[in-house]
């Protein structure tokens, strides 16, 4: 039996049954993606809530409208389960989870390896296996394929399909999405990635092949380790011009003239989201068992990882500088979320400056569209109901994450001083007795 052609055949005219394992912002957008195409998709995830909300038509993802699971749960396109044992059924599995570092900046791999072992009970003859998730080179050969052919008689590239994509989702774009951002793909074998391939293909508008399932591994970590580099230089560059007394956001909007040879990063106040912070430490982690230093990576970290308590020294100096004391002062933060108009909290430097304000005595509030809780750690608040009288009362108003639905024009009319870590107010802000920038 030739079961790589028979599941091409099958991808082909859209008879494969298709599951997605995890359904969080990579999972679910994937899901729809594959149903929109034509496959009928079971999402797997053991958080019951997620399930129930998808079965009730409703969706818990920003990018992700109801009306689109609606759709696709009514037509049966688009099913939930917490139930694994629908894994034996399916011919085609996308693993989606979560693989955040611990405390001690290892990797985590639980999520993946308790994945691993749940298939491993469904995992059959004519099955394709693709993961999602970032981790360091040699994840998908060393870690998925091997326990997932131990004690039975599946053979990689016969009746066995493994390959590695990395996601490339950005919360809260519209331009790329998962459709139309290209997808790198590498197998295992070179018949690994033909079948695996055609799948995506057959919902994505452009797949890359390469060599190994190793390249595509890399390649996602060359990717964030690009941008966590180079905003680690220019949040550097940005203390240097406040040394300097220089506008590090005039210094950049000049460079930014130049046609080709730059590319254009902005400060801020820390990194966030699961990708940039995160990514190029499993590489630094995996190359330390090699007996190599990543510098550049341990650089750009110590740097990025500075920033909230940097943004949060600027403030208690531009009190300071109005006779203020941070100590008892009402501070209120707006935007907690890591990036503009989205409601992803993951590894947000808002939640670090929230916390070492409290630290130094401050009467700490936030406000935020999009989160209107916060339970992390020992932080427990609630977004003002009131912004008007909330920027009003405040001694300062830090602006973490420059949500686009905030009117900065009224901010500073109303607020006796504002701390401004992501240039949100601009031309407004520039040569404004109120405003002092990062």
């Amino acid at each position: 039996m030739n079961y790589a052609k028979d599941l091409i055949t099958k991808f082909n005219n859209k008879t494969a049954r298709v599951g997605v394992l995890g359904l969080g912002y990579v999972g679910l957008p994937l899901a729809i993606v594959f149903a929109q195409a034509g496959f009928d998709v079971t999402g797997i995830d053991p958080m019951k809530e997620k399930v129930n909300s998808l079965q009730q038509g409703k969706s818990y993802v920003l990018d992700v409208p109801d009306e689109t699971v609606k759709i696709l749960t009514g037509s049966g396109k688009l099913k939930a389960t917490s139930d694994f044992s629908v894994l034996r059924e399916l011919d085609a599995v996308s693993i989606c989870v979560p693989t955040p570092l611990r405390k001690t900046g290892d990797p985590d791999l639980s999520f993946i390896l308790s994945v691993a072992d749940s298939l491993k009970q469904y995992v059959h003859a004519g099955m394709a296996i693709v993961l999602e998730s970032t981790t360091y080179p040699g994840t998908t050969r060393e870690m998925i394929l091997t326990k997932l052919t131990e004690g039975n008689d599946l053979k990689i590239g016969e009746n066995l399909f493994l390959a590695f994509s990395p996601e490339r989702v950005d919360p809260g774009r519209v331009d790329y999405t998962t459709t139309n951002t290209p997808k790198v793909i590498g197998g295992i074998t070179p018949t690994c990635l033909e079948v695996t391939a055609c799948w995506y293909g057959q919902a994505i508008q452009k797949v890359v092949p390469v060599s190994s399932a190793e390249v595509a591994e890399m390649a996602k970590l060359l990717e964030n380790t690009f941008r966590m580099i180079n905003i680690g230089l220019v949040n550097e560059m940005a203390m240097m011009c406040d040394r300097l007394g220089v506008d590090i956001w005039e210094v950049i909007d000049a460079a930014a003239t130049k046609p080709f040879g730059f590319m254009k990063f902005q400060p801020g106040p820390g990194l966030g989201g699961h990708c940039i912070p995160i990514d190029p430490l499993y590489l630094s982690w995996k190359l330390k068992t090699l007996n190599y230093s990543t510098r550049f990576i341990n650089l750009a970290s110590e740097i990025n990882t500075g920033m909230p308590r940097y943004t949060v020294a600027k403030v208690q100096d531009t009190l300071n500088l109005h006779k203020k004391s941070i100590n008892g002062s009402k501070i209120l933060v707006l935007g907690v979320s890591y990036k503009p108009d989205i409601d992803d909290l993951r590894e947000s430097p808002a939640l670090d400056i929230i916390h070492l304000l409290q630290e130094k005595g401050a009467q700490v509030q936030y406000h935020d569209p999009f989160i209107p809780t916060i339970d992390h750690d020992e932080l427990r608040l609630q977004s003002v109901a009131d912004l008007d009288k909330a920027v009003k009362d405040a001694d300062c108003v830090v602006i973490a994450t420059n949500h686009s639905l905030y009117d900065y024009s009224k901010i500073l009319l109303d607020a006796k001083l504002v701390f401004d870590a992501r240039n949100a107010t601009g031309e407004l802000g520039k040569n404004n007795p109120k405003v002092v920038k990062l």
